[in-house]
């Protein structure tokens, strides 16, 4: 991967500023789900999200200091899964945060999440990570869903 991609995909990781996963053992095993994803995608959509979060998984391990496995090599074939992963991982983060700031969190600027905001399940466990009345979060979670740009 050429040099600037490894930089802006750093400087990204840490805009996003997740919290740090260890053992590599966690790395391996999302990545083991994210590329048995990949291969079950049948449409160019699913495809294209499913690759955009393999791509992730494998830059967020690097990212925290587990490198699983080596980014592919660049190619231009690759130029929209990258977009579409800065897309949707960044529209998440964005999310969470404006929904915390919604809910009234003293700490909203902390709260730094990028799980798929599509279920209730997911917000239930954001909202208690970040101790968030999860009635609340989870009202105003769907409110906002219907206008948020969210990527599958």
């Amino acid at each position: 991967m050429p040099r600037i991609s490894k930089a802006i995909l750093h400087r990204w990781h840490g805009l996003l500023g997740l919290q740090r996963q260890s053992p590599s053992s966690w790395h391996r095993e999302r990545l083991r789900e994210e590329l048995k994803e990949l291969r079950a995608a049948n449409t160019p959509i699913e495809k294209l999200s499913e690759a955009a979060d393999v791509f992730f998984s494998i830059s967020r391990a690097k990212y925290d200091g587990f490198p699983i496995r080596e980014m592919p090599r660049f190619a231009f074939s690759h130029v929209p899964v990258y977009v579409y992963m800065l897309a949707k991982f960044t529209s998440r983060w964005a999310f969470y945060r404006m929904l915390a700031f919604l809910c009234g969190a003293p700490h909203y600027r902390t709260v730094r999440e990028v799980v798929n905001p599509g279920k209730d399940s997911k917000l239930d466990e954001v909202a208690s990570r970040h101790d968030i009345d999860p009635d609340k979060f989870k009202r105003f979670g769907r409110r906002l869903r219907r206008i948020w740009p969210l990527f599958p």
